[in-house]
């Protein structure tokens, strides 16, 4: 795993910029000889996967982002319900969400809004708390938001307050949890390549991050489950 923190968020940088850095990251990671690369960040993948793709291409191994397993997935099961998107600004200003549906399943009913303040909110730590209730409460009550059946977490950082936003809701509206939805794509695309494990130890898990942040470091126990080692490598400063 390669954290950017150096750069964290996306979701307020450039095109360019984005795609420079998701197309560095990949070029490392593939230097450690992976088999498989996961753009996990929604704006990356909106943004710097094309820069991804090539990279993997050239090293002939397989890559992901987190954005076409779960339009795939509302276009087969939500075909006819109303859905919003909510994620940071580089993502919603994209459309990627938006124009990728329109083109699987074009009788999909889809509105939009950027919720700039929720991912460096949730990198200081701030959920699960009457401060964060409050801005998720304010940007889920905005109009574009009325009568959706169906709110897609379009963003990373945002499993950690699902919980928060089933609350706003009232367990009404289906939350779809890109992460859930992109594990279980890749873990079927690596099964139907033959490209699972067949260790019988454990497997080996290492973190990286070009910045290394208290904050971040907080938050990756509550993401992860536990305590994880992170390795700081300053990977610009290699250039």
């Amino acid at each position: 795993y390669f954290g950017d923190t150096a750069h964290l968020p996306y979701g307020d940088k450039s095109k360019d910029l984005i795609k420079q850095y998701t197309g560095r990251i990949a070029e490392w990671l593939i230097a450690k000889d992976c088999k498989a690369v996961i753009v996990a960040c929604n704006t990356a993948s909106a943004y710097g996967f094309d820069a991804v793709e090539e990279a993997c291409n050239q090293a002939s191994i397989s890559c992901f982002n987190v954005v076409d397993p779960v339009v795939e997935h509302v276009a087969e099961f939500l075909p006819d319900s109303k859905i919003g998107v909510i994620g940071t600004k580089g993502t919603i200003s994209s459309r990627v969400y938006l124009n990728r549906l329109k083109k699987l399943a074009p009788e999909i009913k889809a509105v939009s809004a950027a919720t700039p303040l929720l991912a460096p909110m949730i990198e200081e730590g701030y959920f699960a708390n009457n401060i964060s209730q409050t801005i998720i409460d304010s940007y889920l009550s905005k109009p574009t938001f009325k009568g959706i059946e169906v709110i897609v977490l379009g963003c990373t950082h945002y499993p950690l307050i699902k919980s928060e936003v089933d609350k706003y809701y009232k367990g009404k509206v289906k939350i779809i949890d890109s992460a859930e939805v992109v594990a279980r794509s890749v873990a079927r695309k690596l099964t139907e390549s033959k490209l699972t494990s067949t260790a019988k130890t454990p497997c080996k898990l290492r973190f990286f991050v070009s910045d290394f942040t208290a904050s971040f470091a907080k938050s990756s126990i509550i993401f992860f489950g536990e305590r994880v080692d992170l390795t700081e490598v300053r990977l610009w400063d290699q250039l």
